[in-house]
């Protein structure tokens, strides 16, 4: 994997999307050419970890429950 140099503006933008509970990894992958795990990769660069931690269980989670909802 190659690793993307990315600006601070670009950064911010991608943190915000994964953030938000309405927007999809397939979304970030589609604007900015991020698979899932570049995504968690740049989230744990970013976030403090306890953050990093609560934002992976909550994607988790709804991970979980739209299996259910399928």
């Amino acid at each position: 994997m190659v690793e993307r140099v990315l600006d601070p503006p670009t950064i911010s933008e991608i943190i915000e999307m994964a953030l938000s509970d309405h927007v999809s990894f397939d979304q970030i992958r589609a604007l900015h050419g991020l698979g899932p795990d570049e995504v968690k990769a740049l989230m744990r660069r970013n976030l403090k970890s306890g953050s990093y931690r609560a934002w992976r269980r909550r994607v988790r989670q709804f991970s979980d429950r739209r299996e259910v909802y399928k």
